[in-house]
């Protein structure tokens, strides 16, 4: 059965899903219409639910995660079978690797025909199983009340678990059934009360944050919700904060006792390692976050998360509590003594962290610096694997909230910056919405350029800086290093400003040092899509003999 007939039927299982969707808040779904999920598109404008038509399905999961970052939300996302599901497998791994809410919904082939092997559009071996080895599980459902199920059980994960991707395939001849789904069956599910630690580990962790002379906190991506919570902890134990970059801006990165995202750097790991007790909320602390092996603790260690899995991970925990962030730090300031404590002076530690900063790329981070002045304080940044993000506007540039840089440290993508950044923008409310920014490199937005006529086309307020190096920059110093003649990684530059003029957006370039930062000042007070070309000679990056670490391409 196709769709091609028409529409049979007005309740099928695709409006069914997309309705209980929109019931728990979703107002926006990325992805591809394609010949076999029409009737999931067809309910969207009924639902009022907004469709954003990625040119690519990689860009519509990273759409959707840089909605989701600022909607507190799981991303949706539509793709038809085969080669569209397939096209959103690096974003699926993304989110699993980053510990982001995406939910994939696919038709597929109808009940009865899996594993035919007959020739029929888009045929696939088994994609429930292709999506389940790399997403937190993936189901292939036979009903319409077995979908709306799988939706349920995504948002349970989505709200008490570790928060990763799920995918949900749905038969085609299911998809485009009657729905037989009571409307009841379709209402959001009440939210559980938030997991709460045991309270023998939180009176240990009590006594150990109590007697503790310097205490140090690290905040990951699992802490984000509980900015509040952690920042008056901190104050109540007078303790440093330092986060990885998924935990950005946890706690106002201009607050005094903050040490910013900048686990990845020995003088701030220092900090961290020198505790008497460190309290780690919400982060596996994983090499790609510190760029060390391990973070070597000399004292006791408290680890909060919502994954048994992770408390003991990478580093033993003297007190490991499973719980919600939020919930276990609100039990930890309840039980600590109310009077707090003289807050640290970092100041000699923060200025350390600048110089360990500036000495990576000096004229990389000297860039950062400036792009980083003229934009508004509050504006969302989405960058790319690109050494002027990961190596320099990352540590430079202070924000205020978590989730105001939209970046993959762990899986380190290319192409991710430009969808996520409209995902963003989506997400802003008509009115008094925050400015959104992309800063890519070169050969990262060449992964993801055709999204800027996606921008376009949604009417987007977004300014893109693409910072030009000539290709892989950091690639062709590592072969370098290796004694292997550059190949592969000098790359042929398109017309940038005509490339963007091109797609409908209005493209700059800031060929004197002087002008970048007035550049990116006028682009974004311009509205439209812009795009901010940073050539080699205005003074964006070149490879350094003394760059170590490689963790990306342009």
């Amino acid at each position: 059965m196709t769709a091609d007939a028409g529409a049979p039927y007005a309740d099928t299982a695709g409006r069914a899903v997309l309705e209980t969707v929109r019931n728990y808040g979703v107002t926006a779904v990325f992805g591809i219409p394609g010949t076999h999920n029409l009737e999931l598109y067809r309910p969207l404008a009924d639902l009022g639910l907004r469709a954003v038509t990625n040119r690519h399905e990689q860009g519509s999961g990273y759409g959707a995660d840089g909605w989701a970052q600022q909607t507190g939300l799981p991303g949706v996302v539509i793709t038809t079978s085969g080669p569209g599901l397939q096209n959103a497998m690096s974003a699926i791994g993304t989110a699993f690797c980053e510990s982001r809410p995406l939910l994939v919904i696919s038709p597929g082939v109808a009940l009865g025909a899996e594993f035919r092997d007959v020739g029929t559009l888009h045929e696939t071996k088994d994609a429930t199983a292709m999506v389940g080895a790399i997403a937190e599980w993936s189901r292939r459902v036979t009903s319409a009340a077995e979908a709306v199920d799988a939706v349920h059980d995504a948002f349970a994960l989505f709200r008490t678990g570790r928060p990763r991707p799920v995918h949900i395939e749905i038969p085609l001849d299911v998809l485009e059934a009657p729905a037989d789904v009571p409307t009841a069956a379709r209402q959001a599910r009440p939210a559980p009360a938030p997991v709460r630690g045991d309270a023998g580990a939180v009176r240990d962790a009590v006594k150990l944050l109590t007697d503790a002379a310097r205490p140090v906190i690290v905040a990951g991506g699992g802490a984000t919700r509980a900015g509040r919570a952690i920042t008056a902890l901190a104050e109540r134990l007078g303790a440093p904060v330092v986060t990885t970059l998924n935990g950005k801006a946890t706690v106002d990165e201009h607050h005094p006792l903050s040490l910013g995202s900048n686990l990845r750097l020995e003088a701030a790991r220092t900090v961290a390692e020198d505790a008497d007790v460190l309290l780690v909320l919400g982060s596996k602390l994983g090499e790609a976050e510190l760029w060390a092996p391990r973070l070597e603790a000399r004292g006791a260690v408290i680890r909060v998360d919502i994954s048994a899995a992770q408390l003991h991970k990478n580093l033993d925990a003297s007190v490991g509590i499973v719980g919600d962030c939020a919930a276990v730090v609100e039990e930890l300031l309840a039980a600590l003594p109310d009077e707090p404590r003289p807050p640290r002076d970092v100041t000699a530690e923060r200025a350390e962290i600048a110089t360990e900063t500036a000495g990576i790329l000096p004229e990389t981070v000297a860039l950062a610096e400036t792009i980083a002045a003229a934009l508004p304080h509050d504006a969302i940044v989405a960058g790319d694997s690109s050494q002027i993000v990961y190596m320099a506007l990352a540590n430079v540039l202070r924000q205020s909230c978590p989730h105001s840089l939209l970046y993959t440290p762990t899986y380190a993508t290319l192409g991710y910056g430009l969808p996520a950044a409209i995902g963003a923008q989506v997400a802003q409310p008509a009115e008094g919405g925050r400015p959104v920014v992309a800063v890519v490199g070169d050969g990262a937005l060449m992964f993801c350029v055709n999204e800027l006529v996606t921008a376009v086309e949604q009417r987007l307020d977004l300014t893109v800086v693409c910072v030009d190096n000539g290709g892989y920059a950091e690639i062709k110093q590592n072969e370098v290093d290796r004694g292997i003649r550059p190949v592969g990684v000098d790359l042929v530059q398109p017309d940038w400003v005509a490339l963007a003029n091109a797609f409908g957006a209005t493209g700059r370039r800031a060929s004197n040092p002087d002008d970048i930062g007035s550049a990116i000042t006028e682009a974004i007070a311009a509205g439209g899509v812009q795009l901010v070309h940073i050539p080699q000679d205005a003074g964006a990056q070149h490879p350094s003999t003394e760059s170590s670490t490689p963790r990306g391409e342009s």
